[in-house]
């Protein structure tokens, strides 16, 4: 039966439509060109957007990246939270993701190290080395040591392993300005609201207002190890990015941005 004029007219335009919405729908739909979301420690946040244009220039969709303390990405991720990849700042909080299942089997890998330091403003005159027995509290005088939370950031850890080791957590436990991730903890001194502050050395780097006073020995606190993994719901393009972050493209960045090989973990006598 043939139609009338307007009628066809109007039925090629519904079916132009359809097509339209179709194809816009499968772009849209299409995994691979959806950007991946990365969830990573603070401490990473320059040489993270750096490979995420790296890997960008390479072809691929530039991943979204999210930055806070480990912690806090690892609680985001077990409330649910869309997520593809966690970079954690140490091992426990990424021990924490995996408990509850939310890490895929065989991705785990540590892909960075780092090591600790103690800070002050850049026109402090404080003067301490970081030996067992270093009076930290008379340095302080009157003011605060600026440090990730303790009780949960990977920073803080470290810093609390490191001035027990030190023989110096007692008089200073009382005395601590607690931020909510390192990079706060490093705002504080390059504001000078802290006399001091214990942060990574890549932190450090960063941020022109503070200066490095001294490092703390490596023994003095477990080694500093990044673990990366990919996530229970992750496509398999997320697998590309995670490869890319131990390829020759990474290790250089990393290694510009002061960021060192990781250390290999002791094997558990058996």
């Amino acid at each position: 039966m043939a139609m009338f004029p307007h009628r066809a007219r109007r039925f090629a335009g519904l079916i132009t439509a359809a097509l339209l919405f179709a194809s816009l729908g499968a772009r849209a739909g299409t995994p691979e060109e959806q950007p991946l979301r990365v969830f990573a420690a603070a401490s990473l946040t320059e040489v993270l957007q750096q490979l995420a244009s790296d890997y960008a220039a390479s072809g691929a969709t530039e991943p979204r990246l999210s930055f806070a303390a480990s912690s806090q990405l690892a609680r985001q991720i077990e409330a649910g939270a869309p997520a593809d990849i966690f970079v954690s700042a140490d091992q426990e909080w990424m021990d924490y993701v995996a408990a509850r299942d939310l890490i895929q089997a065989g991705t785990r890998r540590d892909i960075a190290g780092n090591t600790l330091v103690l800070i002050a403003p850049v026109d402090s005159t404080i003067a301490l080395r970081l030996v067992p027995g270093a009076d930290l509290a008379a340095a302080l005088g009157g003011g605060r040591l600026a440090t990730a939370d303790p009780d949960s950031v990977p920073a803080g850890r470290y810093a609390r392993g490191a001035l027990m080791s030190l023989g110096a957590w007692p008089a200073v436990a009382e005395r601590l300005a607690r931020a909510e991730n390192v990079r706060i903890a490093l705002s504080y001194v390059a504001r000078a609201e802290a006399p001091l502050g214990i942060v990574y050395a890549t932190d450090a780097r960063t941020e022109p207002r503070v200066r490095i006073v001294d490092s703390f020995p490596e023994n003095s606190h477990p080694p500093i190890r990044y673990a990366a993994a990919l996530l229970r719901q992750a496509p398999p393009a997320a697998a590309a990015f995670l490869e890319f972050l131990e390829g020759d493209v990474a290790r250089r960045r990393l290694h510009e941005r002061g960021f060192v090989p990781p250390a290999q973990p002791k094997e558990q006598p058996r």
